[in-house]
């Protein structure tokens, strides 16, 4: 396997970012569609990017193209053609990964929150198979059976899943070790992230409330830790990444905290351990 490092974290310029991961020890970054997505030279923006990433030596493991949750709700055109913009500028960065929360899926496959998100990930899906590259969505929001049965009805090689352990144990309430059998046919990148659950809620309150017509978490019932701080048993995580033949990235994620440089260094020294590389 290979380590990552979504540069976001580091809440530093694009290339500052790079040059920070790379310092750092990482094999790859991951990208957020905000550095470039909704620039006024976008195009020519991502060129640039792309060639700082060649010329520091480092990866794109992935990109991040979260828009927000609601147009999969809302099948709002103007985000789903931003998102296969997206799809079709990774490929600039070397990458054939974009990834993205797409809200809550509904048990009840008859519901028109299920349609809607049916309708907009299986056209995603289908554009992403055509560039051969991969829609991955990332775990978290629902336990990881529903999830699979979600990507199943799909019928499309393009749909892919990012696994973040740390969305699993905080908000689903689901173990991390399982979520990888269940999901071993789909899983194309991975976040390394560590949390815990403060208080068990509908995961419906915390991505899209209005969308079910339920009231938004008033307090945030979960906190991001630093690797090896929180719930997840990241050596029987990492196992049964080992026991379904993944050798792809483990891209670290820091959301919060005061020092995210120290905090991601620490990072790449917890999954060294672990001997991962």
């Amino acid at each position: 396997m290979k380590i990552g490092v979504i540069i976001d974290s580091f809440r530093k310029d694009f290339a500052e970012s790079v040059n920070l991961a790379k310092k750092i020890g990482a094999d790859g970054i991951q990208i957020g569609a905000r550095f470039f997505i909704e620039k006024e030279n976008c195009e020519a923006l991502v060129k640039e990017q792309a060639k700082i990433c060649r010329e520091v030596g480092i990866e794109v493991s992935a990109i991040c193209g979260d828009l927000g949750c609601d147009m999969y709700y809302t099948q709002e055109r103007r985000l789903i053609d931003r998102t296969k913009r997206i799809l079709e500028y990774a490929k600039e960065f070397g990458t054939n990964i974009v990834t993205t929360h797409i809200g809550v899926v509904p048990e009840d496959k008859n519901s028109k929150q299920y349609e809607s998100m049916h309708n907009v990930c299986k056209e995603l899906s289908e554009y992403a198979k055509k560039l051969e590259g991969h829609f991955a969505v990332e775990t978290g929001p629902e336990k990881s059976e529903l999830l699979r049965d979600f990507l199943d009805s799909l019928g499309s090689d393009g749909v892919a899943v990012n696994l973040d352990p740390a969305n699993l144990v905080m908000c689903a309430g689901d173990d991390p070790e399982k979520a990888v059998f269940n999901l071993k046919d789909y899983i194309v990148h991975t976040h390394a992230k560590d949390g815990i659950m403060l208080k068990q809620v509908d995961t419906k309150q915390i991505y899209c409330p209005k969308y079910y017509g339920v009231e938004k978490v008033k307090e945030c019932p979960f906190k991001e830790m630093p690797l090896g701080k929180g719930n997840v048993n990241f050596e029987k995580y990492l196992g049964a990444l080992r026991k379904i033949g993944y050798n792809g990235y483990l891209t670290i994620e820091r959301e919060c905290g005061d020092t995210p440089y120290k905090d991601i260094a620490e990072a790449v020294e917890f999954l060294d351990s672990f001997s991962v590389r």
